[in-house]
């Protein structure tokens, strides 16, 4: 009896040992990964991939850097998903605050994901929804914030955003929709790709709905109120 129970607590160290270990692993690499992305273009993202193996379709991305990108389109985006994403810490604590609000009240749970999300979401992780995801969005989201530069943030979220169905990056919606490089767009362009990021699927660039119509029209209008590109001067 004594030896089973000596075998038995023996395994369950041998098992948190193994635990910590693989933990240990995890962060590191985690960490490796982002350190390693602050200076070196991915080839492609998680969700490229998984939508790679699931669809078995090529998908399309197009890397430009961000000084070759209309500063319109930058400034765009922002207005549009994020705009306190020159000050925040990578979480909209002051968004997510009203959008609970709003749900208590009876309203539909909306999203607050900031750039810095939707980059740790699509660059790391998988599509989908469970706790284990939002606890990886939360670490990544840290690591990005502490180790890249807000500039690097926004590149890799204009670089890997979903613009169109197999379609990511807004170099690849500039060259297919307008016919022009990602630094020809003009605002009105530059509004319309941005109006569309919700969900790049239902919502169509080259059959912009009276919905998405509206959208470009908020954005031109926030562009405006923020101050135009210069609310990303030390970003862009």
């Amino acid at each position: 009896m004594a030896g089973r129970r000596k075998r038995a607590s023996n395994w369950r160290r041998g098992l948190q040992r193994l635990v910590l270990w693989l933990l240990l692993i995890s962060v590191l690499l985690s960490v490796g990964l982002v350190a390693l992305f602050r200076w070196m273009d991915p080839p492609l993202s998680a969700v490229m991939l998984q939508r790679l193996v699931s669809e078995g379709s090529p998908q399309r991305q197009h890397w430009v850097d961000l000084d070759d990108i209309q500063p319109a389109l930058a400034l765009a985006v922002v207005a549009a998903e994020d705009q306190r994403f020159p000050s925040h810490w990578g979480f909209d604590t002051e968004q997510i605050l009203v959008a609970v609000e709003q749900h208590l009240d009876g309203g539909r749970l909306r999203g607050a994901s900031t750039i810095s999300q939707q980059v740790a979401r699509n660059l790391f992780l998988w599509q989908g929804r469970s706790v284990l995801r939002k606890a990886l969005e939360i670490w990544f989201t840290g690591l990005i914030e502490a180790m890249w530069p807000k500039r690097r943030i926004l590149e890799m979220y204009l670089n890997f955003a979903e613009t169109d169905r197999r379609g990511f990056g807004v170099a690849v919606a500039s060259e297919r929709y307008f016919g022009v490089s990602a630094a020809e767009l003009s605002r009105d362009q530059s509004a319309l790709i941005a109006a569309v990021l919700p969900n790049p699927v239902r919502f169509r660039v080259d059959e912009p709905s009276d919905h998405v119509r509206q959208r470009q029209a908020w954005i031109l209008d926030q562009m405006r109120n923020l101050g135009g590109p210069a609310y990303l001067r030390g970003i862009l």
